[in-house]
């Protein structure tokens, strides 16, 4: 470990607290601004273009989660072995899996980028989009999956990196690729009146540009610095790869369909309703955003640790990250709560838009704690390389929030995108938390027993 760079960070010693934090920092930065020039894509296409463009690029966002949702889900498997062998300091296997990532992901990124162009229009059909904005999705929806290849190199890039321990250069990234992004957005759209495929096409660029910087920079690690002799024999390598990335890709796109059927039911009351879920949707992301990332740092950290072993050190990591989580939860889940009228007005309009957003924010407000632990919880179980239960959590997910939505669309209105949200979470952190349980309390059951949660409890490695 002695050639690491100030950029990587070795989790297995010192304190969780400083850690975690000192890593938690940038990636947040990184996590907001990405949120941040999402927003800005909607500012501006809302008040750029209108409600009914807003509401078609909306549309877009379950199929968007499907897709990307999928390639997230593996880049984030695939760090985990990343971390796991750059805790145990066993660097030839850290190449390799390496090796292995690169030729898995680049098959993948071409075969879900053909697959999400080709079947765009049934998928619009299917989700039962309003003809006053079919062609605005369908114009935004063929330039974003065409350049899917550039989101899933970065996602990729930015998973080893943060695996390393380098949340940095992620945000050096997303920095630069935030202003490429904003400035094209207000040319193409201002400027040039492009319409809303000017704003896919200043999404693209920017994250060719994000994806360049993370790849030079991986570049620039000397450890590990591939040879040919990395990429030859690699089976069992993928093997692991595919097994622990599959089961966490799987569960972001079941999820992913659960969100889309929301979706479907919410177009099938008219454009309004579509533009009102728009804003739901962006508000309810960029305020979940600090528990996510604190979530990730919480992976990266366990996945470290477990590699070397140090089981009592992913314990006391938990409660720094739900520290983290519940902080998030007290400040903007009273935003949501106090400021719905406000926070609407940002991004839309119309009056009736406004007033159903008022109805679904300060109930998710209020339950909020409930998806912040869950990020936590869940990256826990990931990180110690246990996908299957966090896996079939996201079924659990995905069918709760179909019963909810069908059950209580046709009662409540639009309250019920609300309640099957909240029905969503409340499962998946039950199941999360009993695998997290599970998994972690028979490694410490030799020292503490049955006491393993009791806090704080020092620890060092030796």
């Amino acid at each position: 470990m002695s050639n690491v760079k100030s950029r990587e960070t070795d989790f297995t010693k010192g304190s969780p607290l400083k850690l975690i934090l000192s890593f938690y920092w940038p990636l947040l930065l990184t996590s907001m601004l990405q949120q941040f020039y999402n927003f800005a894509d909607t500012w501006i296409v809302g008040k750029g273009l209108g409600d009914n463009a807003l509401a078609a690029v909306g549309n877009m966002g379950s199929l968007f989660f499907l897709i990307v949702g999928f390639s997230f889900g593996l880049a984030n498997g695939f760090g985990v072995l990343v971390a796991q062998a750059y805790g145990a300091g066993n660097m030839p296997r850290l190449r390799s899996t390496i090796a292995a990532i690169i030729e898995i992901g680049t098959f993948l990124a071409i075969l879900l980028s053909a697959f999400s162009v080709t079947f765009l229009p049934q998928a619009l059909r299917l989700l039962q989009t309003d003809e006053l904005i079919f062609a605005d999705s369908l114009r935004y929806g063929h330039i974003i999956f065409g350049g899917l290849v550039t989101n899933i190199c970065y996602n990729i890039a930015a998973s080893v990196l943060r695996a390393l321990g380098d949340s940095k250069t992620p945000l050096r990234a997303i920095i630069i690729s935030s202003v490429v992004n904003i400035s094209l957005n207000c040319f193409f759209i201002f400027m040039m009146h492009t319409g809303v495929e000017g704003v896919a096409i200043a999404t693209v660029v920017s994250q060719v540009v994000s994806s360049v910087i993370c790849l030079d920079r991986l570049r620039r690690i000397p450890f590990i610095r591939l040879s040919l002799a990395d990429f030859k024999d690699n089976s069992s390598i993928r093997l692991g790869l595919l097994k622990n990335g599959l089961p966490m890709a799987f569960m972001n796109s079941v999820t992913a369909i659960g969100c889309m059927v929301v979706q479907y039911f919410v177009n099938g009351y008219g454009v309004v309703y579509t533009a009102a879920y728009a804003a739901c949707s962006k508000y309810l992301n960029l305020f979940m955003n600090p528990a996510s990332t604190a979530g990730n740092a919480m992976s990266a950290y366990t996945s470290q640790n477990y590699g070397a072993g140090e089981y009592r050190r992913i314990r006391d990591g938990l409660f720094v990250c739900l520290g983290i989580a519940g902080t998030s939860y007290l400040i903007l889940g009273t935003a949501m709560v106090l400021f719905p009228d406000r926070l609407a007005g940002v991004l839309l309009s119309g009056r009736e838009q406004i007033a159903l957003v008022c109805e679904f924010l300060p109930r998710c407000g209020i339950m909020m704690f409930c998806v912040d632990a869950l990020f936590v919880v869940r990256n826990g179980v990931q990180g110690m390389g246990k996908p299957m239960l966090p896996m079939l959590s996201g079924v659990l997910e995905m069918f709760l929030r179909i019963f909810a939505i069908s059950f209580l669309m046709g009662r409540l209105g639009f309250r019920a995108t609300a309640y099957a949200e909240i029905a969503a979470w409340i499962g998946a952190l039950l199941v999360n938390a009993y695998a997290f349980h599970v998994a972690l309390g028979p490694l410490l059951s030799d020292h503490v027993g049955k006491k393993y949660f009791c806090f704080p409890l020092q620890h060092r490695r030796a």
